[in-house]
């Protein structure tokens, strides 16, 4: 698997999707399929959603997945237009793309680590600035530092482009309830402020296990951390929990994700914006 590490980030390879939501289609209309063989995988009840030049995305009778068009047979291949040559074109463009993203990361400046915040309330509260705080964290507090280094092993959307922009990454699972019951919050937050954030969900289930969620939606990033590095580094011990970091890379905020609601949102990336 080919990989990169920069401060913040690490990107690899990836080859399956919960949802693409973020690709130019070559293939938009959706198309019912009683098989789809990849490899040695067949998938079952197939309902193709969209066709990059690189990736077929669907649903199937477990799930949604996704598969590279040049894994497919000959006959699928040529179905859904395959071509080669635009193919490594394409992947090439997403080489230079991971390039850039670990650049504008790894120019991302430190700021002075503030007090971090103490006390047992479980619900929000402001400091001295009027920047809301959780309190009781289920984690290590990195408010107003860099977070420990996110590991990404396997995207399973597209590589999100983050420059100039506050990332808000996510820890959680496909069996955790609330994790389950805040992708609505989270899709909104993406949706709102689309362009000035970027969501990214992160869990250390595998990509087989991911695949098997149907529902909710998911309308922002995903990327897998199979052994959990970054859930270590951070001290997690309770999923969700979300940090809010600005485009120099600082943690603004981090908490429940629940408790990050759009209004004291937007005054966070106003006041920490370039």
């Amino acid at each position: 698997m080919e990989s990169w590490r920069i401060p913040a980030i690490r990107i690899g390879a990836g080859l399956v999707a919960i949802q693409l939501l973020v690709a130019v289609t070559s293939f938009a209309a959706a198309e019912f399929l009683p098989s789809l063989k990849v490899g040695s995988e067949v998938y079952s009840n197939v309902t193709v959603t969209s066709v990059t030049a690189t990736d077929i995305y669907f649903k199937h009778a477990l799930g949604m997945g996704n598969a590279k068009l040049k894994n497919l047979g000959v006959d699928e291949q040529k179905r859904f237009r395959f071509n080669a040559a635009k193919s490594s074109e394409v992947e090439q463009q997403q080489v230079l793309a991971t390039q850039r993203f670990h650049q504008e990361i790894a120019a991302r400046k430190p700021a002075p680590k503030p007090n971090a915040p103490t006390g047992d309330e479980t619900a929000p509260v402001t400091d001295d600035n009027g920047d809301p705080v959780v309190t009781k964290l289920y984690a290590h507090s990195f408010r107003g530092q860099r977070p420990p280094q996110i590991v990404v092993e396997q995207w399973l959307t597209p590589t999100p482009d983050v420059k100039g922009k506050f990332v808000l990454l996510d820890f959680w699972a496909t069996w955790c309830g609330p994790c389950r019951q805040s992708i609505p919050h989270l899709n909104a937050l993406q949706a709102k402020f689309k362009d000035r954030l970027v969501v990214i969900g992160l869990s250390d289930e595998s990509p087989e296990d991911m695949r098997k969620m149907a529902s909710p939606r998911v309308d922002y990033y995903i990327g897998t951390d199979p052994q959990a590095r970054t859930r270590a580094a951070a001290e997690v011990q309770g999923i969700p929990h979300a940090m809010l970091m600005d485009p120099e890379g600082i943690v603004r905020f981090e908490g429940q994700p629940v408790y990050l609601e759009e209004q004291a949102l937007e005054r966070l990336m106003t006041k920490y914006s370039k």
